[in-house]
């Protein structure tokens, strides 16, 4: 028989908050955290509006002795590192990223992995503009024989910083939370979107299920919030002409026809994943099980046909197929019917094509009784978070579980089951079902 997976730490940095108790306080008061975007001029851009982590330093998230590694260090991997580090806290942990004078349980490295979602990570454009300049032909067109070295080429490629390439390999997220930490168990990188950081925790779950590990940090995290980066997503018809708008409630409505689309957003989610049975041992806190796990792949949706009319599809389904089948295979894993869920999570970015066919899942799955769950979304207190979003996802589910109660929502009725669902923009989906752990809840 497998062995059973809980969830003993929270590490969430989103622009609601950094640490669990921060954003958890965010998602009671519903305060929203879009606001016109600082890290660069985007007045030249129709989105205009971010979720942006501010006023935090990754220095202060990492041992002094590894502060000069941050110099290479992309916004993407940062968010990873300041996430970790903060579940490595709340799970009571003592590794070796910790403060010499932490205390702690000190893991044992060879029992520990590392599954961390990411995405595509931009480069960033002033690096790359040295580089392009000496790569120019006499047209003024870019050529690739003087962006080369052999023949004649200009090396407009070697004005690149040395250690450029290690900035923006999407393996560097793991790569550095590893390293800090000391996690030398298995490791793994998953890219799929929106869903990478719940396909990373149901790898993370199969790793310890196996007992090829007591524990895994895992999750995802992602920046789109450069010129680069945000120009790419603004491609995909996924995000709102924000146009003069400042509030996020007037622009991002999650299945809402009336929604005028999403809001980008940058974070780290990650979760200490861990053996049940460890965590009791060490007497950790216990938020969530994960129950149950499943995935599934859906044509992709790259563009949307106001942005490019070639990808118009009259005839397109309603239904997220992949998504459907995710839940349907995270439902059987757990042994629960659809019945038995109270609370879903589902990604509800605002962008009204994307929601009609991500409720289309929702009700093949459960009928009409839809109507009666208690849905709660992320996306417009944060944004759509990318590869970071399913670790928020699934930090909030846990919390509900943990807390007995969905913010915004006064019910009284008891949490046993949550489900946490995400289909993405290359069509992979994710599903993850949460219940009460069946010892150490508090």
């Amino acid at each position: 028989m497998p062995s059973r997976v809980v969830i003993t730490g929270i590490g969430p940095a989103c622009s609601i908050g950094l640490g669990v108790e921060s954003f958890w306080e965010s998602l009671c008061s519903g305060q929203a955290a879009i606001a016109p975007i600082q890290a660069f001029d985007a007045s030249g851009y129709r989105a205009k509006l971010a979720g942006e982590v501010r006023d935090v330093k990754i220095r202060d998230f990492v041992p002094k002795s590894y502060r000069k590694a941050t110099k290479v260090m992309a916004r993407d991997t940062e968010l990873a590192v300041i996430a970790a580090k903060l579940a490595a806290e709340d799970a009571g942990l003592k590794t070796r990223g910790s403060e010499e004078t932490a205390e702690g349980f000190e893991i044992n490295p060879s029992r520990v992995g590392c599954q961390i979602g990411a995405g595509l990570i931009a480069a960033d454009t002033q690096e790359l503009s040295r580089a392009v300049v000496q790569a120019e032909a006499e047209d003024g067109t870019f050529s690739m024989k003087k962006w080369g070295t052999e023949g004649d080429g200009d090396s407009g490629m070697n004005n690149l910083p040395p250690l450029w390439l290690l900035k923006y390999l999407p393996n560097m997220l793991a790569c550095h939370v590893t390293i800090i930490h000391g996690l030398e168990g298995p490791s793994n990188t998953i890219m799929g979107a929106e869903a990478s950081a719940i396909l990373s925790i149901g790898e993370s779950t199969r790793v310890i299920e196996r007992g090829s590990a007591d524990m895994c940090f895992s999750g995802g995290a992602e920046s789109r919030l450069n010129p680069l980066g945000l120009l790419r997503w603004e491609y995909t018809g996924r995000l709102a002409d924000t146009q003069d708008l400042t509030d996020p409630a007037q622009i991002t409505k999650p299945f809402d026809p009336d929604s005028l689309g999403g809001i980008i957003g940058e974070a780290g989610g990650m979760l200490v994943l861990e053996n049940e049975q460890h965590a009791n041992d060490r007497g950790a806190r216990v938020y969530a099980q994960i129950a149950g796990f499943g995935c599934g792949q859906s044509t992709p949706n790259i563009c949307k046909p106001c942005i490019n009319p070639a990808h118009a599809d009259s005839a397109s389904d309603s239904i997220d197929r992949g998504l459907e089948a995710a839940i349907e295979s995270a439902l059987a894993d757990a042994q629960l019917s659809a019945d038995q869920i109270d609370v879903i999570v589902p990604m509800g970015l605002g962008v009204p094509d994307l929601d009609t066919q991500e409720m289309g899942a929702l009700e093949a799955i459960f009928g009409e009784s839809i109507q009666e769950k208690s849905l709660f979304c992320l996306s417009p207190m944060v944004g759509n978070t990318m590869a970071g979003h399913g670790g928020l996802m699934v930090a909030a589910g846990a919390l509900c579980l943990h807390k007995q109660q969905i913010p915004g929502d006064q019910s009284t009725k008891p949490i046993g089951a949550v489900l946490v669902c995400s289909s993405s923009l290359g069509g992979q989906c994710g599903a993850v079902v949460l219940t009460r752990s069946q010892t150490n809840d508090e």
